[in-house]
C-alpha cells in the first residue's frame, strides 16, 4: 500500500484524461496560431499532466491536509500570535467593491478604499497613542526598516550625523538586530538583568551622543513587561535618542496601555498578528508604523490624507523617506484588520489582551512542575519554559516539539530567546478555549513522562506525520520546489 508521500509523487497523468473542455482558441476565420508571432507558438504540445477534475481536486486537497494550520489545530508559536482568523473578515475583504479595485484607478473612483485606510490609520493611532500612521509596509520587519529609516532621516535632517548606534536588548524581537544593521546602524546589544528586564546600568554604560535609538519589545520575548520603562525612556531621551517600539507583542497590552504613553517615538505593529488576519507560510502580511509629530514629515509617500469629505494620496512630502512598497500596502489585510477593530470596539480589544494574558498564565502555572520556568513571575501573553530537565534525560527541546506533531499540535517557538537554554516560547493567544489549553497541558505532561519511561519515543518523533525528520537547514537553503 502506498504511503501518502508516494501517492503525491506518483505520476497521476493518464493519456486522454481532461479536467475541462475548452472551446477552440482563435476566431471564426483563423486559429490562434495564425494570429500570434511564430516565435511565441510552440511547435509541439506542452507536456502537461493529463488528469481529471476529480484527480486534481483530490491532489490539492490532500496537499492542503498535510500542513498544520490554525484552522486544524493548536498553534502556540510564541511571538507569532497565531490566533484564529474570523472568516467574516475574509468575506468582507472579498466584497466586489474591494476585490475588484485596481491600483491605477483615479482617487475619485476609490474613495471608499481610501476612507477605510484613513479610518484604520486613525484607529491605530488611538490604540498606540501616536498621531501619524502609515499602512504601507508589507509586514513586521518591513515596518521596522521603515521606522528606522525615518529615525535616520530625522537625525540627518538635523545634521546630527554622529548618531550611528542602535541599542538592542538581548530579549528584543529576533529581527531587530538585522533590521538595524540593514538600515545602516551599528548594533549594540545589552544584557538583561536577573528578572529578565532591561538592565538599567548596562543601558547607562552604552548611552552617549552617538546613540540614535533603542529598539524595545514590550512585553519582551520572555513575555515580561518592562517594569522600568519610564526610567528607560527618560535615559534615552536625555541622551537625545529615540525609542522604537516593536509591536510584535502588542496583543498583550492592546487597549490596556499605549506605547506612546510609555514614551515611545516610533511604533510598528503587525496587522497580521494582533488584528487577526491570516499569516504564515510566507504571507501575506500587513503592518502599520505610527510616529510622533516630529517624525511625521518623514513618513513614506504617499500618505492617505483627508480634506473635507475627500480622501487623497498626499505625495508632496519633501522630507519623506520615499516609497517603501508598491502601491499602498496589502489592501486586503487592511480590510480584515479594520473589520476586526470595528467588531471588537474599545472594550473588546481590552478583553482580547486580558484573555491572552489569562491563557498564558494558566499554561505557565499548569506546566511549572514538569518544565523549568526560569522567570516564574506573572507573564503577559506568552511565557518561556525550558526543556533543560528533559535535556538531562537525553531529550532535547527539538524532540519535544517534534513529538507534539504526533498529537496534532504545532510546536512552540524553540531555542528563542537565546537567554534561556532549551527555550520553548509558548503563546496560546486569546482565541483558544480552556478545553484546548487543558489538552495541551495533558500532552506536554505525557511527553515529559515519556522522556523518563521511553525517551526513544520522543527522540524519534514524529511518528504519524506524512514525513519524518527533515534536514531543516538544508530545506531552507536549498528548497526543492518541484519533483
Amino acid at each position: 500500500m502506498q504511503t501518502i508521500l508516494e501517492q503525491l509523487i506518483f505520476e497521476k497523468s493518464s493519456p486522454g484524461r481532461r479536467a475541462a473542455i475548452l472551446p477552440a482558441a482563435g476566431t471564426s476565420e483563423k486559429p490562434i496560431t495564425d494570429l500570434l508571432p511564430k516565435k511565441y507558438v510552440h511547435e509541439k504540445p506542452l507536456a502537461l499532466p493529463e488528469v481529471s477534475e476529480l484527480e486534481v481536486m483530490r491532489h490539492f486537497v490532500r496537499l492542503s491536509q498535510l500542513n498544520h494550520a490554525i484552522d486544524t489545530g493548536f498553534y502556540p508559536l510564541g511571538s507569532c500570535t497565531m490566533k484564529y482568523n474570523p472568516k467574516i473578515n475574509d468575506a468582507l475583504a472579498a466584497l466586489d467593491g474591494f476585490r475588484e479595485l485596481h491600483p491605477h484607478q483615479p482617487e475619485e473612483q476609490v474613495q471608499g478604499a481610501l476612507e477605510l485606510i484613513w479610518n484604520l490609520q486613525e484607529a491605530i493611532g488611538e490604540i498606540v497613542g501616536l498621531p501619524a500612521v502609515t499602512l504601507q509596509p508589507a509586514a513586521g520587519a518591513h515596518g521596522e526598516l521603515t521606522g528606522l529609516l525615518m529615525i535616520k532621516a530625522y537625525f540627518d535632517n538635523r545634521s546630527d550625523f554622529k548618531r550611528t548606534k542602535v541599542i538592542v536588548p538581548d530579549t528584543a524581537h529576533g529581527t531587530n538586530p538585522a533590521t538595524a544593521a540593514m538600515a545602516g546602524f551599528e548594533v549594540v546589544e545589552i544584557k538583561s538583568n536577573d528578572r529578565g528586564h532591561v538592565d538599567i546600568n548596562a543601558l547607562k554604560a552604552v548611552l552617549g551622543p552617538d546613540c540614535a535609538a533603542i529598539m524595545l519589545t514590550n512585553p519582551n520575548t520572555l513575555g515580561l513587561f518592562e517594569e522600568e520603562i519610564t526610567e528607560v525612556q527618560k535615559l534615552i531621551h536625555e541622551a537625545g535618542a529615540l525609542l522604537y517600539y516593536d509591536g510584535a507583542n502588542l496583543n498583550a497590552i492592546m487597549g490596556l496601555v499605549r506605547p506612546g504613553d510609555m514614551g515611545f517615538d516610533v511604533c510598528h505593529l503587525n496587522l497580521h498578528k494582533t488584528f487577526s488576519t491570516p499569516h504564515g507560510g510566507g504571507g501575506p502580511g500587513g503592518c502599520a508604523v505610527a510616529v510622533r509629530d516630529r517624525l511625521e514629515p518623514f513618513l513614506p509617500v504617499p500618505v492617505v490624507s483627508k480634506s473635507g469629505d475627500r480622501y487623497f494620496f498626499d505625495k508632496e512630502r519633501p522630507l519623506s523617506i520615499g516609497k517603501i512598497k508598491g502601491f499602498y500596502g496589502n489592501f486586503g489585510i487592511l480590510v480584515r484588520a479594520y473589520a476586526f477593530i470595528l467588531a471588537h470596539g474599545r472594550d473588546g480589544l481590552c478583553q482580547v489582551s486580558r484573555d491572552a494574558i489569562l491563557n498564558a498564565n494558566y499554561l505557565k502555572e499548569k506546566l511549572k512542575e514538569n518544565y523549568q520556568i526560569p522567570y516564574p513571575q506573572p507573564c503577559m501573553h506568552e511565557f518561556v519554559a525550558s526543556g533543560i530537565w528533559q535535556k538531562e534525560r537525553g531529550v532535547t527541546t527539538t524532540n519535544i516539539g517534534k513529538r507534539l506533531l504526533d498529537f496534532g499540535m504545532h510546536a512552540p517557538t524553540v531555542y528563542f530567546p537565546l537567554v534561556v537554554p532549551e527555550a520553548m516560547m509558548i503563546e496560546p493567544t486569546e482565541t483558544e478555549s480552556k478545553q484546548t489549553l487543558d489538552e495541551f497541558v495533558a500532552i506536554m505532561k505525557d511527553i515529559d513522562r515519556e522522556t523518563k519511561e521511553s525517551p526513544d519515543t520522543v527522540r524519534n518523533a514524529p511518528h504519524t506525520t506524512p514525513v519524518g525528520r527533515l534536514d531543516e537547514a538544508l530545506a531552507a537553503r536549498k528548497p526543492n520546489l518541484r519533483f
